[in-house]
């Protein structure tokens, strides 16, 4: 039997290449897509459920039968930010479910308590903050949920994604990040990885790419 994957922003800029790489490795998925008819689903392992990250029923059917949840959402535009809501339905529907792996992407600008950003992150998140100032509001209440939570999550710290199926070296770091991009499909498969990885549960590395961009 194939283990089912919940996937939550699947349609994304980054989500497209994670639902690639499950299909690629042979999972089961659901997706939760708000307009399902916009999706032209031609994979007989992806099984669609309409609804919204923001609607704990949604996020009750789309877990069903699943043994872990990857989030790859992103900010719907002219919409107040969606990450905390979203996270604290799916952890409170992984409990119900007694579903224990979370994995999920966020931007670099997170603060945790062991970080320790070089002058580059600093400015880029003083960026963020600046001009995003709701948005990152809201993804930092989402790591504190998490963290707050008992499930086996991993939030992935990424700078900006570049949609590309070039694959680089991923470097990942705890304290820092590594680079100031990340290929979509590097992303994509790091995320895949975690399904089976230990080494990064309860914990919200950086990652990146190099050697796949032209300079």
């Amino acid at each position: 039997m194939k283990t089912t994957i919940a996937v939550i922003g699947g349609t994304g800029k980054s989500g497209k290449y994670l639902v690639n790489e499950l299909l690629l490795r042979g999972f089961q998925i659901k997706l939760l897509l708000r307009n399902p008819e916009t999706f032209q689903n031609i994979n007989a392992s992806a099984e669609i459920v309409q609804g919204d990250a923001r609607d704990y029923n949604s996020i009750l059917s789309v877990t069903e039968n699943c043994t872990a949840v990857i989030s790859a959402l992103g900010q719907p535009k002219g919409e107040s930010p969606v990450f905390f809501d979203a996270s604290a339905n799916i952890i409170r529907a992984m409990i119900e479910r007694q579903i224990s792996r979370y994995i999920v992407v966020t931007g670099l600008s997170i603060d945790i308590p062991s970080d320790k950003k070089g002058l580059k992150t600093a400015q880029a998140s003083a960026y963020m903050r600046q001009y995003f100032p709701a948005i990152i509001a809201d993804k930092q209440k989402e790591y504190e949920v998490l963290s707050a939570s008992r499930v086996d999550w991993t939030l992935v710290r990424v700078p900006f994604i570049e949609q590309t199926d070039q694959k680089g070296m991923l470097k990942v770091n705890m304290e820092d990040c590594p680079g100031d991009r990340i290929s979509a499909s590097d992303l994509g498969k790091f995320l895949v990885d975690q399904l089976s990885d230990q080494q990064y549960i309860r914990c919200a590395p950086f990652a990146a790419s190099s050697n796949c961009f032209p300079e």
